[in-house]
Formats: C-alpha cells, sequence, structure tokens
C-alpha cells in the first residue's frame, strides 16, 4: 500500500493489537476464479512463528478456499479507528484557508503463504480458539462444547481451513503527524467531542506526542 514515512507503523505488537481488536478482516486473493475478497474473522496465533500465523476458514461453497489451494496469493486486511476530519479543526484554516478535508485511519495488511486445511480436529481448534477470544469476556460465555457433539461435527464438514503463515505485514497510521502541532490539537479536541471518535482522537494525541519527543 501507499506508505509515506511519517504514516508507517512498523510495531509488530501494534499491528498484532489492532487485528486482535479488529479481527473481521478482509481476506483478498487473486486466483482462477478472479479477484476475490470476504469479510471473515482471523484468529491471531502471535507465537506460531516470527510475525505470526492468522488462522480463519471459509464456507465449503466458497470457491475462494480453491483458489487458495490452487496457490492464489494472499492478502489479510484489518481496519481500525477511522474518522472523517474536518478543515474547520485546523488552527491553518484560521491563519491562511489553504487546507481541505482529509480521513484518518489505522490499517494492518499482512501477506503470507496460506495453505487449504481439511483436519476435523484442526477445524474445531480454531472454532474454539476464536470462540473463547469472543466469549471470554461475557458474563455468560458460550463454549463449542455447549452444542451436542455430533451437531457441532456435522458442521465441521460445511467449513474448510485456512492458515496464513505472515511473511510481510504492513501499519499504517494516518492520524494527523503531517500536520502542524495546533492542527494536530484542533483535530484531537474536535475529535473527542463527536460521537464514537475517542479512540481517533487519542491516537492524533499519541502519535502527535511521540513526533515531537
Amino acid at each position: 500500500m501507499y506508505q509515506p514515512p511519517h504514516f508507517r507503523e512498523e510495531n509488530l505488537d501494534t499491528q498484532h493489537a489492532l487485528i486482535r481488536a479488529h479481527p473481521l478482516g478482509l481476506l483478498v486473493t487473486a486466483g482462477s476464479s478472479g479477484l476475490i475478497a470476504n469479510l471473515v474473522p482471523f484468529h491471531l496465533d502471535s507465537a506460531a512463528s516470527a510475525k505470526g500465523v492468522l488462522k480463519l476458514h471459509l464456507a465449503r461453497a466458497n470457491a475462494q478456499w480453491k483458489d487458495i489451494r490452487d496457490g492464489a496469493p494472499v492478502l489479510a486486511v484489518f481496519q481500525g479507528a477511522d474518522s472523517y476530519v474536518t478543515p474547520s479543526w485546523y488552527q491553518t484554516k484560521r491563519e491562511t484557508g489553504k487546507v481541505v478535508p482529509t480521513w484518518n485511519y489505522a490499517i494492518v495488511q499482512a501477506r503470507g503463504l496460506a495453505r487449504v486445511v481439511e483436519d476435523a480436529d484442526w477445524l474445531l481448534d480454531q472454532i474454539n480458539a476464536i470462540t473463547a477470544e469472543h466469549e471470554g469476556s461475557r458474563a455468560a460465555p458460550w463454549a463449542v462444547g455447549d452444542a451436542p457433539e455430533d451437531f457441532i461435527r456435522a458442521q465441521l464438514k460445511g467449513i474448510v481451513g485456512i492458515e496464513i503463515e505472515i511473511a510481510e505485514i504492513e501499519g499504517k497510521w494516518k492520524v494527523s503527524q503531517n500536520r502542524p502541532a495546533a492542527d494536530r490539537q484542533g483535530v484531537a479536541e474536535g475529535l473527542a467531542q463527536a460521537p464514537g471518535q475517542g479512540d481517533m482522537a487519542e491516537l492524533v494525541r499519541l502519535y502527535g506526542a511521540a513526533r515531537e519527543a
């Protein structure tokens, strides 16, 4: 992806944290079926390789897994916080008027060697892992074992596992680092007052402070 140096985020732990916080990623392939993109919940196993391993499953009726089996390149995209930025928040607007709107966002893209897994035990482990990750904080968490075993085994026959060992991972945090300090302050204050934009306001403050350090 297009990567101006001041937006690049190379810390692997930070990249992994975004994936865990926003696990519904876009799985993109370019194979014999053409360009295909599907939203899929991913489970990240950060200890499985140097840059981590992504584990997911697709419906067997979804032809994307066949392209992966045949060697199609794979791209996984994870979208974090994002927000529209109005020029009205910039001090520069009041000084010169030479400003335009933009969009702030945080995103991670991962590429790697993907393999298809049809082993029922692997699939069960993947489903257990992703379920525990999202049910664990609930007061009464649901577990795969709550459903009848024969029902779960029948469900497993309708899905195919995908495992991606991450070879390349890029993070891009476009959070107003390229703006003067007064503009960044205005953006952070404006976002803090906008519904649902607290996370982006904090990113603008955090990355602005890092730039000035």
